[in-house]
């Protein structure tokens, strides 16, 4: 026996499914919408470091060639003409003079010619050399590691390691413009018949040979500091602006005491110089902090974007960690001289490596970043002290509509008369109790509202919180 169902039954059933697809295109909507911020990144990520890193070549890489004499100057301006720019070749004086201009980050690279030196030690060795003069010339040449053959008499041997050139190069300055600029001499000294010797007169850490670990150091401090600020920003929305101020004080100390362990005693990254990292490492922490917590009352939900886009797309490639500004397009090298992730790097570098050369230079680029956040988190407070206003001003408007609405719907009563023995009191609406339902309706729908606003306020914030 077939069951029938009723017409309002089958109305039921479609009502039904029309909420359950309501319900399911209103999620897709939230879905979609807050994929919006996922994608910005990827595109951010990949603008960012494929413009900063994918294409690597010398822009006016400065460059020296020791010697004051003819074939010196001729050496730069045949090396200037071929480079077309890339190089930015000049003459130096001696050896000690390109040493000074490599400890001053002034130059990437010195070039010095034994060419006169070789020619009158070859023909000294040649003449006057005895068989005991020669062993103690060959030892030397090779202890000092000049090059020089066994091939010959001991005199062409000596002759011959005062004739290699030699390339000095800093390799704590950034380890890629070491190799580039030996690159671009090997061939040339390949031209002089004789292997290029490279000395490097500021070495690394031994733990740390490319010098590149003070970059991802950078690295680790950043997440630590922007990741923190959409906890403080969002979990801690509703504490004042001066205590979420103090939190992210705090919070900086610790990311420095973690990046300085690091450095130290768990990775080794530098011997030395250890509190004036911490320092520098602090500054630059509170700086993204502060400037973060800051802008979470403007950005909301869009914080985490924001300090992505300042503190890793545009900070990271900028920072001279990997590649230094002289490898990068005029963006990147432009940012590097005032962006806070370079003045952290190059400041390490100048304390740890270079004895605190321009070392004052970068510790007030993190200052004034620094700076930076302390004047956001005042604009965030004025912010905020506002908007409390003009909320406290919407309830009192609010309270006062509804309580005209309320006093609408409760009539006057009417004065009352004798009639005979009774008093009779006339009235157009109900009694005292009944007229008052009104009243009590509206608060209901008031606080109702009200906790309405407070859920949906909550639930924004901890998906801030989490970064969505």
């Amino acid at each position: 026996m077939s069951t029938v169902r009723s017409p309002d039954h089958r109305s039921e059933q479609h009502g039904s499914h029309r909420s359950v697809r309501s319900s399911h295109s209103a999620g897709l909507r939230h879905v979609l919408t807050h994929l919006i911020t996922p994608l910005l990144m990827c595109i951010g990520m990949g603008l960012a470091y494929l413009g900063a890193f994918a294409n690597p070549a010398p822009h006016h890489l400065p460059v020296a060639v020791v010697g004051s004499g003819r074939s010196a100057q001729l050496l730069a301006q045949s090396i200037n003409d071929k480079a077309d720019g890339d190089l930015e070749v000049r003459t130096v004086a001696d050896r000690a003079a390109a040493v000074d201009g490599l400890k001053h980050q002034e130059i990437f690279g010195a070039y010095v010619i034994h060419a006169q030196g070789a020619t009158k030690a070859s023909a000294t060795g040649t003449t006057k050399a005895s068989a005991k003069g020669a062993e103690k010339a060959s030892a030397k040449a090779v202890k000092e590691g000049a090059g020089g053959g066994g091939a010959g008499a001991g005199g062409t041997a000596a002759a011959s390691a005062k004739a290699a050139p030699e390339l000095l190069v800093a390799t704590a300055g950034s380890d890629t413009s070491a190799s580039v600029v030996q690159k671009v001499f090997t061939p040339v000294a390949a031209q002089q018949g004789a292997p290029l010797k490279v000395t490097d007169v500021a070495p690394t850490a031994e733990d740390d040979p490319t010098g590149q670990g003070i970059f991802f150091l950078l690295v680790a401090i950043s997440i630590g500091s922007y990741a923190s600020v959409a906890v403080i920003g969002g979990a801690g929305a509703v504490l004042p602006v001066r205590l979420r101020a103090a939190l992210a004080i705090g919070t900086s100390f610790v990311v420095g005491l973690i990046g300085a362990a690091f450095a130290g005693p768990v990775f080794h990254l530098v011997d030395h110089g250890l509190r004036g990292l911490w320092g520098m490492a602090w500054l630059y922490s509170a700086g993204i902090l502060l400037i973060g917590t800051g802008l979470h009352t403007f950005l909301k939900r869009w914080t985490t974007l924001g300090v992505m886009a300042l503190f890793v797309m545009l900070n990271f490639t900028s920072s001279g960690g990997i590649f230094r500004p002289e490898m990068q397009n005029g963006f990147f090298a432009a940012l590097h001289s005032f962006w806070n992730g370079a003045g952290f790097v190059e400041g390490t570098r100048s304390h740890v490596y270079f004895d605190d050369y321009g070392l004052s230079g970068h510790v007030w680029t993190l200052g004034w970043w620094l700076v930076a956040g302390l004047l956001m988190i005042g604009a965030a407070a004025l912010a905020e002290k506002r908007r409390r206003t003009a909320e406290a001003e919407a309830a009192a408007n609010a309270v006062a509509v509804a309580a005209a609405a309320v006093a609408a719907t409760v009539p006057e009563p009417e004065p009352t008369r004798k009639r005979g023995s009774r008093t009779v009191r006339s009235s157009a609406g109900g009694t005292g109790p009944e007229g008052g339902a009104g009243g009590a309706d509206a608060d209901v729908a008031a606080a109702a509202a009200a906790a309405a606003a407070a859920e949906a306020n909550v639930e924004m914030e901890m998906e801030e919180a989490v970064g969505v």
